[in-house]
């Protein structure tokens, strides 16, 4: 099995491009360390999940289907890093937008910390929506119904629920305000033996032979069993490197960052001067400290 560190040495590699100057014993060494970096992905890396969806109708439809429990949705398109510009204001990328055959819109997005599925980003996206399908001099009962889809790693509410549908409602009366806006967020952490269950169990899988669902399984094992999807894959093993290279920039700063307040503790130095002249925390020099004493 491949470790972490294993890993993050061959993004890397990949990322200078070092690999194709290699004698061919080496070059297969790491092709087969890039074959377990590919075999490792799952729909909940966004950029794996955009490329399994990408012009894939049939899935795109089956999880639309699932996670807002009605099968009459007929998805026609699948758009995947939608980018709509905002002259006057913040703009936004949307993950996957999909289309259905009455005209509605539904944007999901793969959600791994809780800051990405904050509930004030997602009334942005529900805007941006808005703002982006309803053509100049149209009425304004003509927006269409838009679906904002946050699939989150975390349970963002803490309620313990597999899903949370928000909508507008009329307190007064407790009736529905049906302005067409619809927000859910879905919870990847309920697994169970539920459609929606089986289907966050497949946004975590690995292997297309144990996926569920079989759209999603025809194209994971395109993806990662084809000399055509493994073409398709290098954009995500170097934006991944990129990271992971990115990290390790900050990690080596860091480092050098101790080793300068650790010498300045060594003279004598207050904390704070130490925090200032090393660009830590106080709290972070103040805890080297206790630990030179301890």
């Amino acid at each position: 099995m491949l470790t972490s560190a294993e890993m993050d040495a061959i993004l890397l590699k990949i990322e200078n491009n070092q690999i194709i100057t290699k004698g061919v014993a080496e070059m297969q060494t790491d092709y087969k360390l890039i074959r377990q970096v590919i075999e490792g992905l799952s729909m909940m890396n966004n950029k794996f999940m955009n490329l399994m969806l990408d012009e894939n109708v049939s899935a795109a439809q089956i999880m639309l289907r699932v996670i807002l429990k009605d099968d009459k949705i007929k998805v026609k398109n699948v758009r995947i890093q939608r980018f709509i510009q905002n002259i006057y204001g913040h703009s936004a990328q949307l993950d996957i937008l999909a289309e259905d055959g009455f005209g509605r819109y539904f944007n999901v997005e793969v959600q791994r910390s809780d800051e990405g599925a904050s509930v004030r980003r997602a009334r942005f996206y529900s805007s941006v929506l808005d703002t982006q399908f309803l053509q100049a001099n149209r009425d304004y009962n003509e927006l269409p119904d838009s679906y904002i889809i946050f699939i989150t790693e975390n349970d963002v509410f803490k309620k313990g629920l597999p899903l949370y549908s928000v909508e507008r409602v009329i307190k007064e009366e407790s009736s529905d305000f049906s302005d067409g806006s619809y927000i859910v967020y879905v919870n990847s952490n309920c697994r169970d033996n539920t459609a929606l269950g089986r289907l966050m169990q497949d946004l975590y899988c690995t292997e297309p032979a144990k996926l569920h669902y079989k759209e999603f399984a025809e194209r994971m094992e395109f993806l990662k069993c084809s000399k055509e999807g493994e073409e398709k894959m290098t954009d995500i093993i170097e934006l991944y490197a990129q990271n992971v290279a990115e990290q390790a920039a900050k990690e080596t700063v860091h480092k050098k960052s101790v080793e300068v307040a650790l010498s300045l503790l060594a003279d004598g130095m207050s904390i704070d001067f130490a925090a200032k002249h090393s660009k830590l925390t106080v709290e972070e020099v103040r805890r080297l400290a206790e630990k030179r004493t301890a």
